[in-house]
């Protein structure tokens, strides 16, 4: 028998605590349990968040770009074929879920009142429209044909309310070049990512059009976009892109084409941190606090455990067991408040946000096993790190004066 654990877990039973040291060890279990709680919603709220942004900005550029060497921010690319040697060996890749043609072209959207700058983004029969799926709030996606280029195009919902757009509308779009070449086409969808940067700029309609607007060849693209499973490997598959591709291009990671956004979201990381700290700090003082008052009130039993031989090791585990006791049951406490609040927040989206500010309509919510079990075993392990000095308290404690103690 563990018999410092059975002490330990007797402790409060067939005897009446002051009240003072009755609501310590309250607080001490709400510090944690609403610590706990703080932290998972934090990570949890920040996580999703991340995620949210990541995903909208993945949906407009995939993972990983592949580009002429000299492609830049006009949007008006050299060509590349195809049918690169590459491309093949790239589709066979574990880790590489997706690979589809793209070309952009800059131009101005025109209405009897307005103007508008945007940046038409051709894609294929081969586009993924997962993302695109999720965003339109109006309208559908683009249906391609194999033989009769689309006239239709998906706008954002800022376009849309700057123009004064709606489905089924007729625009027309000037690209300027040489001769200068205008194309009129037909809104069949309206998408809204809440991403101003994004939604202000970005048409998506056939790239047919722009090869005949580039005099490009049927077979020539401004490059590739490559879809991964897993956002963690990103790092990893955009080297192993690069090194594929050969010379004469150049590929890029989603983290690369937008880092002012990819920096940022980064940054949101340092508030977690301060987050756990601070709460950890509280709850590991208060645990110290208890600690120290729990050995005051139990120094008749510490006299008597030392006179009928206990070490002062035997006597530290004896207390340490008693504060893992309410550590455990704060974490408990916190985990049920914590997860539930989360799971009200995933499926009712209670707390909402402004989405011109935040880019979110509502408080996004990631909630992964991983991160709250990381927290709470964190939680715990720092916590008794923390009462491991003061717990030496007992070595100065006389047996006899302590079993006279009153």
């Amino acid at each position: 028998m563990n018999l410092p654990y059975f002490i330990a877990s007797r402790f409060g039973h067939g005897e009446k605590s002051s009240r003072f040291t009755s609501l310590v060890k309250k607080i001490a279990v709400v510090s944690i349990s609403l610590g706990l709680a703080v932290m998972i919603v934090s990570v949890a709220i920040v996580t999703g968040f991340q995620q949210e942004i990541r995903e909208k900005a993945i949906g407009f550029g995939s993972h990983i770009q592949i580009t002429h060497f000299d492609y830049n921010i006009s949007f008006e690319p050299r060509p590349i074929s195809k049918d690169q040697p590459f491309y093949p060996d790239l589709k066979e890749v574990s880790g590489i879920r997706h690979i589809q043609i793209f070309a952009t072209k800059a131009g101005l959207i025109r209405t009897d009142e307005d103007i508008h700058g945007v940046v038409l983004k051709g894609i294929g029969k081969d586009f993924d429209w997962s993302f695109f799926d999720r965003m339109i709030v109006d309208g559908g996606p683009i249906e391609l044909e194999e033989n009769e280029i689309s006239n239709d195009i998906i706008i954002s919902q800022t376009v849309s309310d700057l123009l004064g757009l709606e489905v089924g509308d007729d625009v027309l779009i000037y690209f300027i070049q040489e001769p200068p070449r205008m194309r009129r086409l037909s809104v069949a969808g309206i998408y809204e990512t809440g991403l101003a940067e994004l939604d202000e700029r970005f048409v998506i309609g056939d790239i047919r059009h722009i090869q005949r607007l580039n005099d490009w060849e049927e077979d020539q693209v401004a490059g590739f976009e490559v879809l991964i499973d897993d956002y963690s490997e990103l790092d990893r598959l955009g080297e192993l892109v690069y090194d594929e591709i050969g010379y004469r291009l150049i590929s890029k990671t989603i983290a690369q084409l937008y880092p002012q956004i990819f920096d940022w979201l980064e940054l949101l990381d340092m508030n977690v941190y301060v987050i756990i700290i601070l709460m950890l700090l509280v709850a590991g003082i208060n645990m110290i606090t208890t600690l120290l008052i729990s050995v005051l009130e139990k120094t008749n039993l510490i006299g008597i455990l030392k006179a009928l031989g206990g070490s002062n090791s035997f006597i530290r585990r004896v207390f340490l067991y008693n504060a893992g006791f309410m550590i455990a049951r704060g974490l408990l406490i916190g985990n049920v408040i914590a997860i539930a609040f989360c799971l009200i927040q995933y499926y009712t989206g209670i707390i909402t946000l402004p989405q011109e500010s935040y880019y979110v309509s509502k408080v996004p919510i990631n909630l992964d096993l991983v991160y709250i079990l990381l927290l709470n075993v964190g939680t715990f392990l720092v916590c008794m790190f923390m009462l491991i000095i003061p717990s030496y308290i007992v070595t100065r404690i006389s047996p006899v004066k302590a079993i006279t103690f009153r």
